[in-house]
């Protein structure tokens, strides 16, 4: 695919979305969204890339769904050119499903969409000039891409709340008291911070091990008893333990040296991954 509204850049093993509308503070539409997902289907089978970064081009990260098509942008049945009412859940379920660990780097004004896709991604941090809105209320519609099982999670549901009544933006500060946000950068150091804290995924460590914990940490957010945790573990215990990485893993350390992983992604997960069943969108 030929990106037209995202910026694909692949740099030391880390890969950079950028979502590149500047023009219009990076506002959502289904190519950006259609884009995006084929870039995620590209770092999932491409072996040298070992994180993501996700950020916004010029002053904004995410200004939410473009609402050029005036009132009718949420109502799909006006002619079908709407907005896409499943786009953003789309986009996040493919985030949930990723082998590799995502971050966001928000770089300025994320609201609606832009909010909320940032839910999916596992480490979230935030610029000075970054402002977040989950405007919903004030829009006359309801939070989407799957923000009502990510948020309450994240911030708790006193939080999630809050903010969806409210609808109101509010600052960085405010993301990072609350826990939504890991920290907040000066804009010039925004971005360094986002890498040097990609570069600890992407150094040192098993990809396979990364692409389990990433499967397994996310999931197990849904489990009803530790017991599925722990027949997870074991059975991944089991499989990863008799790996190629287990041996360098610990050759390396009982050598005092710095480990160099053989498994792939792409062909050594383990042979019951993924162990759940898909789930159908209806």
């Amino acid at each position: 695919m030929d990106y037209e509204q995202i910026l694909y850049d692949v740099t030391e093993n880390i890969l950079t979305i950028t979502l590149n509308r500047p023009e219009k503070l990076n506002a959502f539409t289904g190519r950006m969204q259609a884009e995006i997902i084929d870039a995620l289907d590209r770092a999932d089978a491409d072996d040298e890339i070992k994180a993501i970064i996700f950020t916004g081009a010029g002053r904004g990260f995410c200004a939410g769904a473009d609402l050029s098509a005036g009132a009718n942008t949420f109502n799909y049945e006006v002619d079908g050119k709407g907005f896409r009412p499943d786009g953003g859940g789309v986009l996040t379920l493919r985030i949930f499903e990723c082998l590799k660990p995502v971050i966001s780097a928000c770089n300025g004004p994320a609201v609606g969409v832009g909010a909320t896709m940032q839910c999916a991604m596992d480490i979230r941090l935030a610029s000075s000039n970054a402002r977040y809105g989950f405007v919903f209320s004030k829009r006359g519609v309801v939070p989407e891409a799957c923000s009502s099982w990510f948020l309450p999670r994240i911030v708790g549901i006193s939080t999630a709340l809050e903010w969806a009544f409210a609808g109101r933006v509010f600052e960085a500060a405010e993301a990072l008291d609350r826990g939504f946000v890991q920290s907040v950068h000066s804009p010039d150091d925004l971005m360094p911070a986002a890498r040097a804290l990609a570069a600890e995924f992407a150094t040192q460590t098993s990809s396979v091990s990364i692409a389990m914990i990433r499967q397994m940490m996310w999931k197990m957010l849904g489990a009803d008893h530790p017991m599925e945790a722990h027949k997870i573990d074991s059975r991944g215990i089991f499989y990863t333990g008799k790996s190629a990485d287990a041996n360098e893993g610990v050759q390396s350390f009982l050598e005092k040296r710095p480990p160099e992983f053989p498994g792939k992604v792409s062909e050594d997960m383990p042979e019951f991954f993924p162990w759940w069943e898909p789930r159908s969108f209806e």
